[in-house]
């Protein structure tokens, strides 16, 4: 069969790299792809957002499978757009992705059904949002409502902060349309997680658990990314937990699904805020995790062709999943001044001398007259395995200092607290 991918991240490469090892796949094409994928499947110069020009792609070269990676289009509707045509697409329809593209709409399901998660309220007013501020205390969240690219959150630790937030969202347009609406929402403390889980309309079944790292800086300080690296399975979640969360989230959540005619086929990512009281969820994408999936996925040794497939008959209840027992610790590597401005095109040393044992999973990178550059904040997701978290964490970091650009910067402390506990 013939696979259009739809992206061109960390992500994107990973699901590329697993789609190749299915023996039902035969010719994989990625829209717009990066460096990386570039050596394992045809790049396609096509923009994520255009979908009639991927749409038109996928019937002039008759595409059996679309695999949708970034949450953008999905907001946009490809999933109804490729439907219309008659082609298959896997990811939830517009509808379904609005639990990505307005935090507002995903914290009203999350109440309605009785989803445990924290207190919030919701504003298009600045006036009256600067009214709230306070209103559950100290440090308080103010998240833009609509997509922004995992960045649109502030955790504000007094009033001033809390302005100067609403003002850069709501009348500086910091993040575009994404802060028309914000949300308010209360502090919640405790150890964050999250959970991938593939969704079919009538079942949730999770994947293996990862922990990603948001802050840029060492001990989770600076500003919020989109995910400086991640390690999995989470060393927090237990067998105790992981029934916790069943019982007290996932079955709510697609019980929820049913009552309000949310037809969701893909990939539900859940970020999960274990407190004292219990898990909470804090946000959902509608898509696979960048860079939750370089972690979770390669852990999977079932054909993901097979998986999809069951999820878009629904019938994945039927389908027995294998992960395996490997730990994995991705270290991703950006450019330096990210997550605020930083410069593009610096060339990339080393990568022919990684280890044969691990992959690089490339994010921010373009290919030019044979030289490997970078093309983004996010970079490279060096990604190791071992028998425990701490041998996969080495693993990473010895291979990671065998590369090198201008400006490169990563974390020192990804999976590092978790080796006593392994």
């Amino acid at each position: 069969m013939k696979v259009l991918v739809v992206g061109s991240g960390g992500r994107e490469h990973t699901i590329v790299w697993k789609l190749r090892k299915s023996p039902r796949v035969d010719k994989i094409y990625c829209a717009p792809g990066n460096a990386g994928i570039g050596n394992m499947a045809e790049i396609v110069d096509i923009d994520p957002k255009d979908i009639e020009g991927l749409c038109d792609f996928a019937k002039s070269n008759n595409i059996d499978l679309t695999v949708v990676g970034p949450e953008v289009p999905l907001v946009l509707g490809i999933v109804d757009r490729f439907e219309e045509e008659g082609l298959v697409v896997f990811g939830p329809n517009k509808k379904c992705a609005q639990l990505e593209g307005s935090k507002a709409f995903t914290k009203d399901f999350l109440i309605r059904h009785n989803i445990p998660t924290g207190n919030y309220e919701a504003f298009i007013d600045i006036e009256e949002a600067k009214k709230a501020i306070g209103i559950y205390g100290y440090p308080m969240v103010i998240k833009a409502d609509g997509l922004a690219a995992g960045k649109g959150v502030v955790i504000a630790q007094n009033e001033e902060e809390a302005i100067k937030a609403l003002e850069d969202m709501m009348a500086e347009k910091t993040f575009g349309e994404a802060g028309e609406k914000v949300v308010i929402e209360e502090y919640l403390t405790g150890i964050e997680t999250s959970i991938l889980c593939f969704v079919d309309g009538e079942s949730i079944v999770p994947m293996v658990s990862a922990q990603d790292y948001k802050k840029v800086f060492d001990e989770d300080k600076g500003p919020n990314t989109g995910g400086m690296g991640t390690y999995s399975p989470s060393y927090i979640y237990d067998e105790k937990l992981r029934k916790e969360v069943e019982k007290t989230i996932l079955v709510p959540i697609i019980e929820g699904f049913k009552k309000d005619g949310l037809d969701f086929k893909g990939i539900l990512f859940i970020g999960l805020m274990i407190t004292q009281t219990g898990p909470k969820v804090l946000e959902f994408n509608v898509r696979f995790g960048d860079p939750e999936t370089q972690t979770v996925l390669t852990r999977l040794e079932t054909d993901l062709v097979e998986i999809i497939e069951c999820i878009l008959e629904g019938k994945l209840k039927d389908k027995r999943i294998k992960w395996s027992d490997k730990k994995a610790v991705c270290v991703v590597v950006a450019s330096g001044g990210y997550p605020g401005s930083y410069e593009k095109e610096k060339e990339i040393h080393g990568l022919e001398d990684v280890d044969e044992d691990i992959m690089v999973f490339h994010a921010g990178t373009k290919a030019v007259d044979g030289k490997v550059l970078t093309n983004g904040g996010r970079v490279l997701g060096v990604t190791a395995w071992g028998d425990t978290i701490n041998e996969a964490r080495e693993k990473a970091y010895e291979n990671v200092e065998k590369i090198y650009f201008d400006g490169m910067y990563y974390r020192k402390d990804i999976g590092k607290f978790v080796s006593k506990l392994d």
